[in-house]
């Protein structure tokens, strides 16, 4: 999606409030439906039979009748979509959504004449009930046949057009990259590089630590705990957009560099799942495991591979995980004890002294042109496989 920030008036903003709620609303209805079906009863009502219990709904609510019914029919819609993807095993199941953390809602059907450009760095976009909005035209706008409005936690709007935009062509040089995410470093590239995505500085994580301590103290449903709350978000937000900005630049300049850039299969989900456990059976060491989980989700690391994915489409290789970190680069020894500490890699059967991020970035490279080289039947991408012991990047700091 091609996304830009959004310029309401304060008249529109109440408007595309009154609509994030009327979305909001419809879908939690459909989620509160399914959640009351049980073995033995009828099939919950699909998209078709939710569209005419609204229409009932918008002639008996007037408060309902006055918002938009294709912003409402499409968040059924988005429900529908997301129980087909909960029941395909790719997605979680739908929850509910509140208020202030999980606003917005979708426009289809969108004509060319609904969005247009009024000067170099202003564009506007109709939407249904509000009439024309402003946004940045920070770039061009692709042809969409819909976009998303969204209000962030930090009260900042945007509108994101459907697009899938075009891949980065390859260079065509055969050259083939592996990619080693981790907390320390970020991405551990093969050639060397290592890369860290940027987050809070320093006096930004000590006005967090305060924020956070005058949160607690904040009494529930204050004008203070709501004023301590938009600052939090507004901290969060530049993290974020940090973020993002590094994972955009990284990926574009991977996808121009390298033909095949290869990563792990690594299943994020899991991984970051909590470790509190039940009452039966409670979690040991919750808060470190928690604070290693915000730390994964800090580095970009799925962020990082879906962006690559669009970027360099057909290019990304996915190589199973198991012993990258243990497996000498230069002798293909492996064991645990090589792995000296979080930075250094210390091969107890050759003696070779790497970067340990850079040494499993070069086996998941390795494994990567193995692959290529069973596919093809041909010699391998970026080097043969079996190749004398070679110099490692020096270690650095």
């Amino acid at each position: 999606m091609s996304r830009y920030r959004l310029q309401p008036t304060p008249a529109q903003e109440q408007t595309l409030l009154e609509h994030c709620g009327h979305a909001r609303f419809v879908w939690n209805l459909a989620v509160e439906q399914h959640a009351c079906w049980r073995p033995g009863r009828g099939s919950a009502p699909g998209f078709a039979e939710q569209c005419r219990q609204l229409t009932q709904a918008r002639a008996e609510h007037s408060w309902l009748h006055g918002g938009s019914v294709t912003v409402q029919q499409q968040a059924l819609k988005d429900f529908a979509q997301a129980m087909a993807h909960f029941y395909a095993g790719t997605h979680r199941r739908p929850t509910w959504r509140k208020a202030g953390r999980h606003e917005g809602f979708r426009i289809v059907a969108v004509k060319p004449g609904d969005v247009r450009r009024v000067s170099r760095r202003v564009g506007q976009v109709r939407i249904p009930k509000v009439g024309w909005v402003r946004f940045r035209w920070s770039r061009p706008v692709p042809d969409a046949k819909s976009y998303r409005i969204t209000r962030d936690r930090a009260g900042r709007w945007h509108v994101a057009f459907a697009a899938i935009p075009d891949p980065i062509p390859a260079p065509g040089t055969g050259e083939v990259v592996g990619v080693d995410r981790g907390v320390a470093v970020s991405a551990a590239l093969s050639t060397g590089d290592l890369l860290h995505a940027p987050g809070l500085r320093d006096g930004e994580r000590a006005r967090l630590a305060r924020l956070l301590r005058r949160l607690a103290r904040a009494r529930p449903g204050s004008r203070r705990r709501a004023r301590v709350k938009a600052a939090i978000a507004r901290l969060k937000a530049r993290e974020t957009d940090r973020r993002t900005d590094w994972i955009d630049k990284t990926t574009t300049d991977l996808a121009r560099r390298f033909d095949v850039i290869a990563v792990e299969a690594l299943n994020i989900n899991g991984m970051t799942r909590s470790a509190r456990g039940t009452e039966e059976a409670p979690g040991r060491n919750v808060a470190q495991k928690a604070g290693l989980n915000r730390r994964i989700l800090a580095a970009g690391w799925g962020g990082l591979v879906r962006r690559l994915e669009h970027k360099a489409r057909g290019r990304v290789t996915k190589i199973d995980p198991r012993y990258t970190s243990r497996t000498c680069n230069a002798c293909k020894h492996v064991a645990g004890q090589s792995r000296e500490s979080q930075a250094v890699f210390a091969c107890v059967a050759c003696g070779v002294r790497v970067n340990a991020d850079v040494n499993a970035a070069l086996n998941i490279r390795d494994k990567a042109a193995g692959h290529a080289v069973t596919a093809r039947g041909g010699p391998p991408l970026g080097g043969p496989v079996n190749r004398e012991p070679q110099h490692h990047p020096p270690l650095t700091g």
